[in-house]
């Protein structure tokens, strides 16, 4: 059966459009819905299961009844990845069990879905996550700047189709704290050879870049909505 990831939210904390700002990028998503980005996450669908992964949408009540899913899959608990908990955590009927706890490197499974999680740098402990059915494999690496040896290595032995990492931030001369930008990606993807990198997390002025700057064949900026299917 096929892998799906369908990303529902691609922006960083500050979303777009930006509260407030005048830039070229927030102009046109007040005008263009097609534009905005709402808080990184994803949808997981595989074998008949669907696994939210983050949950910084504020009204995910309102856009998943009880039952439709199976289970969150949380990167970190900063309040943009977890703040559509909230009013889930005092819903009634069955209690959400918030015991379970992920290591580095070591593979679970989901409903038939191999789970390993990738120990990213952030600000807070965060793990990304290498996503594999029998012929797919995905990683989700989100928050992040610059990626750990180690899972930078474990890419490398686990070659995945798919890569989706957080780029906040058009080219800098250096590597920003807390998360990427373009040259880190590119930097990064020169040593793991992913064919497909799709860029989430990502701020207004890089959108702003992006308006009068191309990006690198093989890198492609993820938007909300944007399906990937893996067969």
């Amino acid at each position: 059966m096929s892998l799906t990831i369908t990303l529902t939210g691609t922006g960083s904390a500050q979303l777009v459009p930006v509260f407030g700002c005048d830039c070229a990028a927030c102009r046109r998503a007040r005008l263009q819905e097609t534009y905005r980005r709402r808080p990184c996450s994803a949808v997981v669908k595989f074998n008949d299961a669907v696994t939210l992964l983050d949950a910084g949408i504020p009204h995910l009540m309102d856009d998943w009844a009880a039952g439709s899913f199976q289970q969150f899959l949380l990167t970190h608990y900063h309040m943009d990845h977890v703040q559509g908990l909230f009013p889930l955590r005092w819903g009634v009927g069955a209690t959400m069990d918030f015991s379970h706890t992920v290591e580095p490197f070591v593979t679970f499974e989901l409903q038939g879905l191999r789970v390993t999680p990738l120990p990213l740098n952030h600000s807070k402990l965060t793990f990304g996550y290498l996503l594999e059915s029998a012929h797919s494999r995905v990683a989700w690496l989100s928050d992040t700047a610059g990626l750990p040896d180690k899972t930078v290595t474990f890419l490398l032995n686990n070659q995945p189709q798919a890569m989706i990492i957080d780029c906040s931030h058009e080219p800098r001369p250096e590597t920003p704290r807390n998360h990427c930008d373009l040259n880190t990606v590119i930097a990064l993807n020169e040593v793991i050879g992913c064919p497909q990198v799709i860029l989430t997390h990502i701020s207004h002025q890089f959108d702003v870049w992006m308006m009068d700057n191309p990006l690198p064949s093989g890198i492609e900026a993820g938007y909300d909505g944007m399906v990937l299917v893996l067969d």
